[in-house]
Formats: C-alpha cells, sequence, structure tokens
C-alpha cells in the first residue's frame, strides 16, 4: 500500500492492518506437514509437463482434466486440515512453530 493510500485510510478513520508473512501452514494449496501426498501445485506441475496449448480453451481444459483426475481424497486430506492448521497460526501469534504435530 502506498503512504497516500495509508494516509487517505488513517483520515476516514480506517486502520491499516500489517500484512502477515507467507506462510504455508495458511496456505490450502502448499501445504507439507501431515498431509505430503497434498501438494497441489507440485502435482498440478507435473500433470502440466510437455503439455502444449494452442489456447486459452486448451489450458482451460487441461486444468479441469487434472482437477477430474484426482481422488476426493486428494482433496479432502488438504483441505480438511486448513481449519487446525490456521488456528495453530492464530495461536502462536504470527510466531514460527515446527510441525502441527496434533493435527
Amino acid at each position: 500500500i502506498t503512504q497516500f493510500t495509508i494516509r487517505e485510510i488513517h483520515e476516514l478513520g480506517y486502520e491499516t492492518l500489517k500484512h502477515p508473512p507467507y506462510s504455508p501452514d495458511l496456505s490450502p494449496t502448499d501445504y507439507q506437514g501431515c498431509c505430503k501426498d497434498y501438494q497441489f501445485f507440485k502435482h498440478f506441475d507435473n500433470f502440466l509437463r510437455e503439455k502444449i496449448f494452442r489456447d486459452k480453451g486448451d489450458a482451460v481444459n487441461t486444468l479441469v482434466e487434472f482437477i477430474h483426475s484426482r481422488t476426493p481424497d486428494f482433496y479432502c486430506n488438504g483441505i480438511g486440515t486448513l481449519g487446525k492448521r490456521w488456528r495453530k497460526c492464530i495461536e502462536s501469534n504470527g510466531n514460527y512453530f515446527d510441525e502441527i504435530n496434533s493435527l
């Protein structure tokens, strides 16, 4: 956010919050803790290898094909832990921690 924007926000009586540091524990797609099989972009990257897109439609169709190629468990395992992971991040007050072993 630019200084101008911050001043305008403050003049309107609003407060700006600090942007939290990136954490794979907060990301629904990058988490590698207890569910090592759920690394969405790693699997998607492997799926895209040697694929060629002639147009936007090819890219969209390939994404849909990838999504359908995964079992429901693939998504449930990663997404199912989001609440616990987010809660752990909140409870740590933004401090780093090793792994979420209690999931």
